[in-house]
């Protein structure tokens, strides 16, 4: 009976899978990884040596090697210029309004597409919901004009309707903000939602069956079932969003915006763009980006540990 016993220990032994590096193992493995490892380092990872570039009075034609170098002379140039601080008002203002007002949309969303009964209908307005996150900012920025558009724009039209005068909503400064975030919802709010309904089915069902026994209504049953399901994922998206409050996307400011409408959307990566580009000021660009990455760094950061502190759960 021993040897028997001892005979099925050695069996369970030798069958479970060894640790440490095994070559004919683990080396197929890594040199999958390869290809993306070496993608990440040549343009992620290089490109870091020309943080150098905000330390110096950069010229194209010297090169990093012979300019000359100036400390922080940039640094403080743009941090007291009234200029970055008109576009970091206008960078905040934007994302802040973006986190208020969009973060919690695409949850509304995904639970009210996770009540419908028709699997076919929830499936039709998911994919019509995510469908202009696969468009360009280009074609996306066309159709925002369009719509908006003094002439032929619906908006227009409808306020001719109304006996109102058409309105060029583009060039007014009050109803700029509101149009990029409105803008960037309706791109966005249907791809985010798709995180949720993944979610959503990680969830197991017999707790809902719990629930309803116990007399528990539909808003109880999405209040402690269904929002703590999702929390993990709610907590990562809007770290992340957090994360990147300084920073917003350049080419739908940049394809939306004009000179007249500069005072309210005018944000740090279109003013870099035009010192960098127009202006051919790299150094100075470079520093903005740099302390760009430094504040992006320190907000996801603090935002983990409040995560943490909070809801006990962070990223790291």
């Amino acid at each position: 009976m021993k040897s028997k016993q001892a005979l099925q220990a050695a069996q369970a032994i030798s069958i479970q899978p060894k640790k440490g590096f095994r070559a004919n193992r683990d080396v197929p493995l890594y040199l999958l990884l390869l290809p993306g490892f070496a993608l990440l380092f040549i343009f992620n990872y290089i490109p870091m040596f020309g943080i150098v570039i905000s330390f110096q009075d950069f010229s194209p034609f010297l090169g990093i090697a012979k300019s000359s170098w100036i400390g922080f002379e940039n640094f403080e140039y743009f941090l007291f210029d009234t200029k970055f601080w008109e576009v970091m008002r206008n960078t905040l203002v934007i994302n802040l309004l973006q986190l208020i007002v969009g973060f919690p949309i695409p949850i509304i969303f995904a639970l009210c597409l996770n009540e419908l009964y028709s699997a076919r209908f929830k499936k039709i307005m998911q994919t019509i919901s995510y469908l202009p996150y696969f468009v360009s900012w280009v074609v996306a920025a066309g159709i925002v004009t369009s719509i908006l558009s003094p002439s032929t724009g619906l908006v227009n039209k409808f306020l001719q309707i109304l006996g109102m005068e058409p309105v060029y909503f583009l060039t007014k400064p009050e109803y700029f903000r509101t149009i990029v975030v409105l803008s960037g919802i309706w791109k966005n709010f249907g791809m985010n939602a798709v995180y949720y309904i993944a979610a959503f089915s990680a969830i197991d069902l017999s707790l809902y069956e719990a629930a309803k026994i116990d007399g528990a209504g539909k808003m109880r049953q999405i209040w402690h079932i269904t929002l703590p399901g999702i929390r993990n994922i709610a907590m990562i998206l809007l770290i992340l969003q957090v994360g990147n409050m300084v920073s917003i996307g350049f080419q739908q400011i940049f394809l939306l915006y004009n000179p007249m409408v500069y005072e309210v959307g005018d944000v740090i990566s279109t003013y870099t763009y035009r010192l960098g580009i127009e202006q051919t000021r790299y150094s100075l660009t470079t520093a903005i980006g740099f302390t760009q990455s430094i504040v992006n760094f320190i907000l996801v950061y603090a935002a983990n540990r409040v995560s943490k502190a909070v809801s006990g759960w962070s990223l790291w």
